[in-house]
């Protein structure tokens, strides 16, 4: 860091739904602190300078990945400017964190994750739900067997709006869920399959479906909408002892198990196997919320710091995005399943 190693100072790029938080979060963390904000709004960049008289302001992005005074930079605008952006910071000597997708392409993701490396740089993603405290309660869980063999997991994510016009549903939404997958299961997809629907604007989805397997055997399905009526965001997660349902809308209860399942007995006098549904209790336990943006920004600031590789880093946020392209060819294919290359 080419600051003080006692802090952090911080550039922002972009002022819209997510620069204003990463703004205030950083300000709070101990060790870091916002000296400048970039934005090609006008008013958004008014809108800064009312909030926050402190900082510097500029609508030219060299302004931050250059400046001499800026340790890190966050990169919080369209996924098609995160590719040029995040490469303007890392060969400036920037670490960086972005917002997800890390990129529109493989190419572009293989290629930033190659720059950081050569330049020694911490490339962060923001993939929030690795913060998110339900899903690493669950992980916790999954990792000591709590729900056996994990069989599949059923993921609804949908709204009415916000309706983008630079991603469709599977890009904006879905990423979310194939990153929570691969958390949870420690392991990446080998084939996915997807179908969509596009009825707002042409070429940009506005529903999705997904449908993910991993080598070991786990179905992961995931329902991504725009156009819905109902605001759901829901997990199900179904193992061979126990089954979890986490839904994020739900701020008191946000987990439960349930010691449900389906035994095989097999009874002599027939020399035949029965299935028998085991139907017990249901747990909530008891998880400690906290906001998951201000987790993922203290870790950015952390590695910063110390030089530690973040959970969410740029290989990680690289595989989101294979599979993602993956599910475009499907979509080309007309929904036949793709096989997905981590090479």
């Amino acid at each position: 860091m080419s600051g003080s190693p006692s802090s952090a100072r911080i550039g922002v790029i972009g002022f819209g739904q997510w620069g204003p938080n990463h703004v205030r979060n950083f300000r709070m963390i101990e060790g870091s602190d916002v000296v400048r904000v970039c934005d090609t709004n006008a008013a958004r960049l008014a809108l800064v300078r009312r909030q926050f008289r402190d900082l510097d302001t500029s609508a030219d992005s060299a302004a931050i990945t250059t400046a001499t005074d800026v340790d890190a930079v966050v990169v919080a605008t369209p996924v098609q400017t995160h590719f040029e952006l995040v490469k303007q910071a890392l060969t400036a000597g920037k670490d960086v964190l972005c917002e997800k997708p890390l990129a529109a392409t493989v190419d572009e993701c293989r290629g930033l994750c190659e720059l950081a490396a050569t330049r020694g740089r911490i490339l962060m993603v923001g993939h929030v739900f690795l913060y998110n405290p339900s899903v690493q309660h669950l992980k916790v869980d999954l990792e000591r067997g709590e729900l056996g063999r994990i069989y599949y997991m059923d993921a609804v994510r949908t709204n009415l709006g916000p309706v983008r016009r630079d991603v469709g549903a599977l890009y904006d939404l879905a990423s979310h869920d194939i990153s929570i997958f691969n958390h949870l299961l420690g392991v990446l997809p080998v084939e996915v399959s997807a179908t969509a629907g596009c009825y707002l604007q042409e070429h940009v989805e506005d529903i999705g479906f997904l449908t993910l397997t991993y080598p070991n055997g786990t179905v992961c399905h995931v329902h991504t909408s725009w156009l819905n009526p109902r605001k759901v965001r829901q997990l199900t997660i179904v193992g061979d002892h126990k089954m979890a349902v986490w839904d994020d809308m739900n701020n008191l209860e946000p987990i439960r198990y349930y010691d449900k399942g389906v035994t095989t007995d097999h009874y002599t006098s027939f020399g035949e196997f029965q299935m028998i549904l085991r139907d017990g209790t249901i747990t909530i336990p008891k998880v400690k919320l906290f906001e998951p943006l201000l987790h993922q920004d203290q870790e950015f600031v952390k590695s910063v710091r110390t030089r530690r590789t973040p959970a969410a880093d740029g290989t990680f946020g690289l595989n989101v995005v294979r599979v993602l392209e993956a599910a475009r060819e499907s979509l080309r294919n007309h929904s036949q399943a793709v096989k997905v290359a981590f090479a």
